[in-house]
């Protein structure tokens, strides 16, 4: 019988931060089971071509600590 989600939340509450994580990873791990073979390879083109954008000036870059920032800022909306 499937647990409703609510009742799993409440569980998982209770766990470690090191137990999250692990879970955090086995759950991840098991959606990209699923993902095309040639994503990881596609994502690698794309970091290339980013580069080389950014070593020809037609790119900007930021701190990665502002990055993180702003990216944590609109995880929370």
């Amino acid at each position: 019988m499937a647990r409703d989600t609510s009742e799993l939340r409440e569980e998982l509450n209770k766990l470690s931060a090191k137990q999250k994580a692990e879970l955090a990873r086995t759950l991840i791990d098991s959606l990209d089971e699923d993902l095309d073979d040639d994503v990881e390879q596609l994502w690698i083109d794309e970091a290339a071509r980013r580069f080389e954008a950014y070593r020809r000036g037609e790119m900007s870059s930021r701190p990665v600590a502002e990055v993180f920032v702003r990216a944590r800022a609109r995880l929370r909306r």
